[in-house]
């Protein structure tokens, strides 16, 4: 299948822990600056931006671009939680698809604090009172806990009762991210662990220890897209198309009992089967794939959802090695949200990034050899999910 939309040029700033961070203007700038000089694109040549970013004062995207240059062009900004990056990148491509402009960036930045995800507007109605509603059916469910734990720890509890999957599954996904950030440069957490010190961290919630929880984050990616024309009338290497991208939201299924459901793995079916069906591609035919790790638990249960494995054989899909290099699909080469980091507003962005990488044969010693296809796949709580399926036109 061939695209219209292709990706120009990506960039990204070093992520890094809240303490050691530039500001989130500075961090925009670096990956903004990368992804045009990566692409041949100048500033004037785009036609919109769209900036993703969840804590932040409006307008931070105008501020940020406007360091780079006053390209006069709509800025859109973006908050959709988690697939922040993602939907700006839905966006982009819309409108490149759509001939309403024939260049468009997409970039995305966090600048985090320290801790667990809070609530910022204490004085109305919170999006996840839904969310909180549903889980506070689930037995054994602490309010004390953070929420996010709560509800992916208490969706692993769910799947491992369920399956009967041995202590040590959750775990193994932490230290496999470990083993793949070691050879980001990128990334925030390279040294490796394993099992048992992963399973001896501090509990939070469920089967979840600290070391199964992403690492609040900061940093920024940036990606260009084009249409195929835009790229060959500059001679631009824009190979890595996207050939199908599909974005859902709840439905009732998410609050009805399952806490699987609820942390959006009805989502992600949904959208994988949209986008398999449009690219005429299988889950069986895809190498690499960048997806939602925010807790060790959700990368099991996306296994499932993206079609990778099938219903309750995640487990022996992890103990065989399928999940890694050497197995039948790399899953998050980058080192993931759990090791790489979890900018938010970046995250979705930053998965694009390592794919075209991938696709592109630049990844270095993280290189998913042959790699043509990559699938990315960012959820948001609240809620969005957004896949993504890319391939590499030669």
């Amino acid at each position: 299948m061939v695209s219209r939309v292709r990706i120009a040029g990506v960039g990204m700033s070093r992520f890094s822990m809240p303490r050691r961070s530039e500001n989130y203007d500075v961090l925009a700038v670096e990956a903004i600056t990368a992804a045009l000089t990566d692409s041949g694109v100048e500033l004037a040549d785009i036609d919109q931006a769209y900036a993703g970013y969840v804590y932040g004062d409006s307008t931070s995207g105008q501020n940020s671009l406007y360091q780079v240059g006053l390209p006069g062009v709509p800025v859109v900004n973006v908050n959709n939680n988690c697939s922040t990056g993602s939907t700006a990148l839905w966006l982009a491509r819309q409108a490149v698809e759509s001939g309403a402009a024939r260049c468009v960036l997409a970039f995305g930045f966090e600048q985090m604090r320290p801790g667990a995800l809070g609530t910022v507007w204490d004085d109305r109605p919170s999006p996840f009172d839904r969310f909180t509603a549903a889980l506070d059916t689930v037995p054994g469910s602490d309010p004390g806990a953070p929420l996010a734990a709560r509800l992916f720890g208490g969706a692993g509890a769910a799947y491992a009762e369920r399956y009967d999957t041995r202590p040590d599954l959750f775990a193994r996904i932490a230290v496999k991210a470990r083993l793949h950030a070691a050879a980001n440069p990128n990334a925030v957490l390279r040294d490796p662990v394993t099992v048992e010190e992963v399973m001896a961290a501090p509990a939070v919630f469920g089967p979840l220890t600290r070391s199964q929880c992403c690492p609040p984050t900061c940093g920024a990616a940036a990606v260009l897209v084009c249409d195929a024309g835009f790229a060959r009338e500059r001679g631009l290497d824009a190979r890595v198309g996207v050939v199908a991208q599909s974005m859902t939201t709840d439905r009732p299924v998410s609050f009805e009992g399952d806490p699987i459901d609820l942390v959006g793995a009805d989502m992600t079916r949904r959208a994988a089967a949209r986008v398999y069906e449009a690219a005429g591609i299988g889950p069986e035919d895809i190498p690499v794939v960048e997806l939602h790790d925010c807790f060790t638990t959700n990368e099991v249960l996306t296994y499932e959802a993206l079609g990778l494995t099938g219903e309750g054989t995640a487990e022996r899909f992890v103990l065989d090695g399928e999940n890694t290099y050497g197995g039948r699909v790399v899953t998050n080469p980058s080192g993931g949200l759990l090791s790489k980091g979890h900018p938010l507003g970046a995250s979705g962005l930053a998965q694009c990034a390592e794919l075209v990488w991938q696709l592109e044969g630049r990844a270095g010693d993280r290189q998913v050899e042959g790699a043509r296809v990559g699938l990315q796949h960012n959820i948001g709580l609240g809620g969005a999910c957004v896949v993504t399926l890319y391939q590499r036109e030669d």
